[in-house]
């Protein structure tokens, strides 16, 4: 479903071209629920970026779904994160000012749903992640975790190809990061692909595969030490 072949990325700094993505190969396959595991400055973000097609790579390949997406218009690039990509992120990213129902509503806003059934909807979302007595709250009437189920919800609405998460727990406390994590399990079970990002180690371990990255390049682990992947 998810295929990286011999992905680089670098950024020009003055005159030298500084490397950040190292021949990146990486298949995943619809279904899974894959932990992408780093420290700061290790890649991940850049990778994530990639595979959320927020950003391309300087050489190599990206199919979703078959589609190429580094010959793509910008255009259809969008079309590709508001319908495929669900996405979650550390700090939310909700509308202060709307409901939670409304802000699960934005991407059905984007794609042309009329209002009765983008409501509909993003109700029916809301339930499924447990917030059907939060529907008309405010974020700032929302704990830490309510916010980030409707964060979930938002990224589930359009029934995405894959929800790509970037580290969903990093703002919540221990409990409510095990919350956040069971629901993603849950979501998995039920047949949603799911890429994490994270430097959690414990928080990777949710995941049914993890794949390391360390100075750009990918590796996996075998009998407690990394090899490349």
């Amino acid at each position: 479903m998810i295929k990286l072949s011999s992905i680089c990325k670098s950024y020009r700094v003055g005159k030298e071209d500084v490397p950040i993505l190292k021949d990146i190969d990486l298949t995943i396959e619809k279904g899974e629920f894959v932990a992408i595991m780093g420290p700061s400055g290790s890649g991940k973000s850049t990778l994530m970026n990639i595979l959320g097609c927020l950003d391309k790579p300087s050489s190599g390949e990206y199919t979703l779904d078959q589609q190429n997406m580094l010959s793509s218009k910008e255009s259809f690039l969008a079309d590709i994160r508001n319908r495929s990509i669900g996405f979650v992120f550390q700090t939310f990213h909700l509308m202060p000012r709307l409901t939670a129902q409304q802000n699960v509503e934005m991407p059905l806003i984007y794609s042309g749903v009329k209002k009765k059934v983008r409501r509909e909807k993003a109700k029916e979302v809301l339930e499924k992640v447990g917030l059907e007595e939060r529907l008309k709250f405010k974020p700032s009437s929302l704990s830490g975790g309510q916010k980030q189920r409707v964060a979930i919800a938002r990224a589930l609405v359009n029934e995405p190809a894959f929800i790509l998460a970037d580290e969903p727990t990093g703002a919540l406390d221990t409990k409510t990061s095990e919350q956040v994590l069971a629901l993603f399990t849950e979501l998995n079970r039920e047949g949603i692909t799911i890429v994490m990002i994270t430097h959690d180690r414990e928080v990777a371990e949710k995941a049914d595969r993890i794949i390391f990255i360390r100075d750009g390049e990918l590796f996996r682990e075998e009998k407690g030490e990394l090899v490349h992947a």
